[in-house]
């Protein structure tokens, strides 16, 4: 199944897991939208600044952001809708886990590459 996936994080830099993230997610056919605010394109995407500057749906969010960048984040990333955040390793926070699933919204402690990898990444 195809989704739109936001990378909330994005880098352009090639040795980042994030930027690797972004070409894995398009590899697999998925629509994806980077987020970061220093950047206005990544591998050829349009970058965005904010999560709220993301327009129409979205299935899910990979956060590549220590929880210290992220926590700010929730009241946006709850607003956005998404039907599930996965934290990459080093950027889970159990306070915007709490957050997350109390607006209904699905929380995995996972790695988007490694999902990707063993097929296990559907939503």
């Amino acid at each position: 199944m195809t989704e739109r996936v936001v990378i909330l994080g994005a880098s352009d830099n090639p040795t980042r897991y994030a930027f690797r993230a972004l070409n894995a997610l398009t590899r697999h056919g998925h629509e994806v939208v980077p987020v970061n605010p220093q950047l206005s394109e990544v591998a050829g995407k349009p970058c965005v600044a904010q999560l709220d500057d993301v327009v129409g749906d979205i299935d899910t969010i990979t956060v590549y952001l220590r929880p210290e960048l992220g926590e700010p984040l929730a009241d946006a990333m709850v607003a956005a809708r998404p039907h599930r955040v996965i934290f990459n390793p080093g950027t889970e926070s159990v306070k915007l886990k709490r957050r997350l699933e109390d607006a209904g919204i699905r929380v995995q402690w996972e790695c988007t590459l490694v999902l990707l990898a063993s097929g296990r990444y559907e939503s």
